[in-house]
């Protein structure tokens, strides 16, 4: 539970936020520290709380204008993001694809199957995040943003099947091996998959550097990045099988393939949680926790806050206090207000606010208490 703010402290800064704030230039000198090694975790940590107290004392609709500033300033690069990386996917899954095939490489058959699974993917991604822009709000009333979440879980399966797959063809190759059967160097294909090699550096490094414009920049630096680990690895195995000892080739694509099933799976159960409802980091909550309290001096107490994911971004629930005697109307209008303002931060998808008027009750809507 919390209070509200003390009317003899100054308007714009009750809780007296700013005395805690540390000049950047001592924290900077803590953190190039090298010895101590509790220096630097002293450095990062007052680092890490002016970076709290600016984003509490800012003011929601600066929240909200920077939000929109940023979304309009990456818009191209965000795009450009995106189709670079479409049409680059399509023309390096064709040219893995040749590698795989002329060479019958079973390391290029894995990158092949990265590769060509790729355009697919940003194309599901790219229709299910306008997908979710233009919801039909009668049909899906909680709005779309579990939408593009569903869409990484999906493609998370389709590669962890093919990798599962490969993994299986690649040990009966391992099993069936007949004596004498070698696999030939391929100098065509070495070169197909290092064009793809070289072409996927581009794009990582090109998307690294706006990584936190988009959720699906998000998602496709980390895929560039996958890429480079794999196409790397499959060049070195498939050559070593057909100069050094023909075992390396389908070892190679069972490493290859187990790096792509723990990479997706990993990513599958980030993306679970946000589709459960997992909850939001806790300065999040903070960050709603004082905007609510500075809100109004008609706002007496916060009962309960909560933050928890709906899809990537968040629904936020405020349970807050007011005096007994207010008109309904008040209330009415003040929770609304709230709640709008709420709505306005970059990361929430949607808010609610329950009014009441003392703290002394059972948790509401909770089934099992």
């Amino acid at each position: 539970m919390w209070r509200a703010r003390c009317p003899d402290k100054p308007v714009d800064d009750p809780f007296r936020l700013r005395a805690a704030l540390r000049d950047p230039d001592d924290v900077a000198a803590l953190r190039r520290r090298w010895n101590p090694r509790k220096q630097r975790h002293i450095g990062k940590f007052y680092e890490t709380q002016n970076e709290k107290i600016d984003a509490m004392l800012k003011t929601m609709e600066s929240h909200a204008q920077e939000g929109e500033e940023g979304t309009k300033e990456n818009a191209l690069k965000v795009k450009i993001a995106v189709y670079a990386s479409f049409i680059a996917n399509c023309i390096l899954s064709i040219l893995q694809l040749y590698a795989a095939i002329s060479s019958l490489s079973l390391s290029f058959f894995a990158t092949a199957a990265d590769s060509v699974f790729d355009p697919a993917a940003n194309l599901l991604l790219n229709q299910l995040h306008r997908k979710s822009k233009r919801v039909d709000f009668d049909k899906y009333p909680g709005g779309g943003a579990r939408l593009t979440t569903i869409g990484n879980i999906v493609y998370s399966f389709a590669m962890l099947s093919v990798s599962i797959l490969l993994v299986a063809f690649s040990i009966q190759d391992l099993t069936t091996h007949k004596d004498g059967e070698i696999l030939n160097f391929n100098v065509p294909s070495v070169i197909a998959v290092g064009v793809a090699f070289v072409t996927k550096v581009l794009l990582f490094l090109y998307c690294f550097s706006i990584r936190n414009s988009s959720s699906q920049v998000q998602v496709l630096w980390e895929d560039h990045r996958n890429d480079l680990l794999i196409n790397g690895f499959g060049i070195l195995t498939s050559s070593a099988g057909a100069k050094l000892k023909w075992w390396i080739d389908p070892m190679g694509a069972i490493i290859i393939s187990c790096v792509i099933i723990v990479s997706w799976t990993y990513t599958s159960y980030i993306q679970f949680g946000y589709l459960a409802g997992k909850a939001a980091p806790h300065e999040f909550t903070q960050l709603v926790v004082y905007k609510t309290l500075m809100f109004s001096d008609e706002i007496k107490q916060i009962d309960s806050c909560r933050a928890y994911h709906s899809g990537e971004k968040f629904l936020v629930e405020v349970d807050i206090v007011m005096p007994s005697d207010t008109p309904l109307w008040k209330s009415h209008d003040l929770s609304q207000d709230l709640q709008d303002k709420l709505e306005t931060l970059p990361m929430v998808e949607r808010a609610f606010v329950h009014v009441d008027h003392e703290v002394s009750h059972k948790p509401e809507h909770r089934k099992y208490i």
